[in-house]
């Protein structure tokens, strides 16, 4: 591997020209291919194999032109104080109000009037249109979105108070300047690790690169592939991720050749020959944890993983190719100019004292680097370190044994938002299951009398704890199928609506033999529900893969049992740490006003898979970068002690950067309105904040320098059986001193220094 990585990168710096052509040519035909192809079409989102999927399937069956999973609207109605809804005046904007919503759009597929369908108030204080579209949320077009709009606005100027819910309305979420100021630090951040604005530049370059790429292939293969709009989201945020993480290695590792003394071709050769199988590997843990979403059998989520894990191929092959060329191109100026000064005074130096007598100088009168300093801290006390950090990340993870998840509805919008607006005007007058009622779907064709024994099961309903009201059963043409309106008493991500779903899902069986007529209970809160208990489902199984894949890959990489196990165990360790603190914000509600949290509640439920994916890869790339310098070092003949420190080093500098850019990334969807968007960003952050401070420069120094050797312990029958990567570049080196003689007394040389 390091021997094709070392003649890949010669060969890019050589024809520099001709490779930065073809990523140019790639970039232009993605463009123009995005740019020509047809809009990507909306996901019709479906859970396969959850009881909400059967029934939206049997509506979709029985009641063929219905919108069961269509989009809805609440328009809702406020009178002043000492009016009411049903008076006259406010009863003719409300009137007006439904024959401008019916005229709004195609997609309407009906408009409730709220004075027929029981939608006032019983103080006559409130009063709500539901609407309902033919398509979902998706599908809705901007056209069906704006007449919605435009019809509350008119209401308003009667001087009602009217506010629009429901998920209709798909808004953007905003992530405010704090996203602006998280891109910003990166760049500071470049720019004081290299010292160069040049070398900070290229990382962000072939980034945006890598990633437009990839966004642009998936637009342009999006009607031919079936991917959706939302398909690039996480591809869009783990390729600009990995593509900043990959680029920082490379080039970090090319100024280190440098300051060796190789000359610039065969540093960018040994540069991607070693720092570039590191890449490699890194890159393949990230595929395998996006890939790994399939296990959750969510095709939007399957979709979304694929896509990005194509993007963080891209990356890859950006870092190992494109970096080299670009190297060749800006030449000296990888360095800043007090960099570039003192290279040419000990060149000048060198030659008039000698080569050698001057490089063992300006060595020997190095200081240590902060990377050093802490690593022989660390190796002092290796029991001290690892206790305090793990017994740090564990408090951490005590408030996640508490963990609730759920999915969000519009009660946890911020307060100011006109859907939380109208989500307590719904609760304050009719109560909180109004914003979340249950559909259940009744399939009569097996009862010899369908309309009795839907009525029977409409009563055996309306009499369970929880159910706070049950509509008349509408029938389908064929009167073979029925839907029934359930309101439960509570709000719809409550533990308690959770139970009410249950307990009429429990009375199926007896509702199947009692009247034949088979019971399945749907709609956005059933779904929610359902999609929570799928995902949970889901966790164990794909942590299992996931760990389970990258430990053999890892074994591979190191040729070790322990050090795999150990950057597992770690990756665990500080994954349950950031749920801990996601549920201490986000459903305890410490600290709540830091973060602008407005409402505590459930975990989202994708959260932790979410999690898992993403922060895996990341410390991943940080665990392999890291640990293959040292491993590099351990085969190079140095002392395991002494290979840690190494490591730390040349590694340390880098690793802190990228995970500092990481942080200031996700933490700007901190500033986020959406309290999803919000939870994923602090979620992240402090996950990577969790793995990349804590567990990777604390534990892993640590661990190794307790386990001395064995940290590099192999049998033998299975190092036999393992394929040789060759990731830290033992065998380029023997290549290269058998290829060049001169060549082997400098890098002795400089061994020795």
């Amino acid at each position: 591997m390091a021997t094709f990585l070392y003649k890949l990168g010669r060969f890019a710096f050589r024809r520099r020209r001709f490779v930065a052509l073809i990523w140019v040519a790639l970039l232009a035909v993605a463009g123009v291919g995005a740019a020509t192809a047809s809009p990507p079409a909306n996901d019709s989102f479906s859970i396969p194999g959850t009881e909400a999927q059967k029934a939206f399937d049997l509506l979709e069956q029985r009641f063929p032109g219905g919108n069961a999973d269509g989009a809805t609207a609440r328009v809702v109605f406020r009178a002043p104080g000492g009016e009411k809804m049903t008076d006259p005046d406010n009863k003719a904007v409300v009137n007006k109000t439904v024959a401008d919503l019916k005229a709004g759009s195609p997609q309407v597929a009906s408009v409730a009037d709220p004075y027929k369908s029981e939608a006032v108030s019983k103080d006559g204080s409130t009063a709500y249109i539901l609407t309902s579209y033919k398509v979902n949320a998706l599908e809705l077009k901007d056209a069906a979105k704006d007449g919605l709009r435009e019809a509350g606005e008119k209401a308003r100027k009667s001087g009602l108070t009217v506010e629009i819910g429901g998920d209709a309305l798909q808004e953007m979420p905003e992530t405010g300047s704090t996203e602006i100021i998280g891109i910003a630090i990166s760049a500071v951040v470049l720019a004081i690790t290299f010292g160069s604005l040049v070398a900070a530049g290229l990382p962000l370059l072939t980034a945006l690169i890598g990633v437009g790429i990839g966004i642009s292939s998936i637009t342009a293969l999006a009607t031919t592939l079936g991917l959706s709009s939302t398909t690039s989201t996480l591809a869009m945020m783990i390729g600009l991720a990995v593509g900043i993480d990959y680029a920082l290695f490379i080039v970090s590792r090319y100024r280190a050749e440098i300051a060796e003394g190789r000359d610039r071709e065969e540093a960018a050769g040994r540069a991607v020959g070693t720092a570039g199988s590191a890449v490699v590997f890194a890159g393949l843990t990230v595929v395998i944890a996006l890939v790994g979403l399939a296990v959750v059998n969510i095709p939007m989520l399957s979709k979304m993983g694929f896509a990005a894990a194509g993007t963080v191929v891209i990356a890859v092959l950006i870092a190992i190719s494109l970096i080299p060329a670009l190297l060749g191109f800006v030449g000296k100026r990888v360095y800043g100019r007090k960099a570039r000064r003192r290279m040419e005074e000990r060149a000048s130096a060198s030659g008039s004292s000698g080569a050698s007598g001057a490089s063992g100088a300006s060595a020997s009168e190095e200081k240590p680097n902060l990377g050093t300093r802490w690593a022989r801290f660390v190796l002092r006390r290796p029991v001290a370190v690892l206790l305090l950090a793990v017994v740090g990340l564990g408090a951490a993870a005590v408030p996640a044994l508490s963990l609730e998840l759920g999915l969000p509805d519009d009660g946890s919008q911020p307060v100011s938002s006109q859907k939380r607006k109208a989500y307590d005007m719904i609760s304050e007058g009719f109560g909180p299951g109004y914003n979340g009622p249950l559909m259940v779907a009744g399939d009569a064709k097996g009862s010899d009398d369908p309309k009795a024994a839907v009525e029977k099961v409409r009563k055996t309903i309306a009499g369970l704890d929880g159910v706070a009201g049950v509509g008349p059963a509408v029938f389908n043409k064929a009167g073979d199928a029925a839907v029934i309106n359930v309101v439960p008493k509570y709000k719809p991500s409550s533990v308690d609506t959770e139970k009410v779903v249950s307990d009429i899902r429990d009375h199926a069986g007896s509702f199947r033999a009692d009247t034949g007529a088979e019971v399945l209970v749907t709609g956005q809160t059933a779904m929610n529900i359902d999609i929570s208990q799928k995902l949970n489902d889901a966790l164990m199984p794909y942590l299992a893969l996931v760990v389970g894949l990258a430990f053999l890959l890892l074994t591979v990489v190191f040729r070790s049992i322990l050090v795999p196990l150990k950057a597992a165990l770690g990756f665990l360790l500080s994954v349950v740490a950031a749920l801990g603190a996601v549920v201490a914000v986000f459903q305890w509600g410490w600290a709540a006003s830091l973060f602008n949290v407005e409402e505590t509640g459930p975990i989202m439920s994708m959260m932790p898979i979410f999690m898992i994916g993403v922060v895996f890869g990341l410390a991943m790339d940080y665990e392999v970068f890291l640990v293959t310098r040292m491993r590099e070092a351990y085969v190079h003949g140095e002392r395991p002690g002494q290979a840690v420190v190494t490591g730390f080093r040349h590694g340390a500098r880098v690793v802190t950067a990228a995970a500092v850019i990481m942080i200031s990334v996700f933490a700007g969807f901190i500033g986020s309105s959406e309290s999803m968007v919000k939870m994923i960003g602090f979620g992240l952050a402090t996950a990577v904040l969790f793995d990349a401070f804590v567990v990777r420069m604390a534990i892993v120094p640590a661990v190794l320098a307790l386990l001395g050797k064995s940290a590099w312990w192999l049998p033998r029958w299975l190092d036999k059986a393992l394929p040789n990567v060759d990731v830290e570049g033992e065998g380029l080196r023997k290549q290269l001193e058998s290829d060049s003689p001169a060549r082997t007394e400098q890098d002795a040389e400089l061994t020795r220094v």
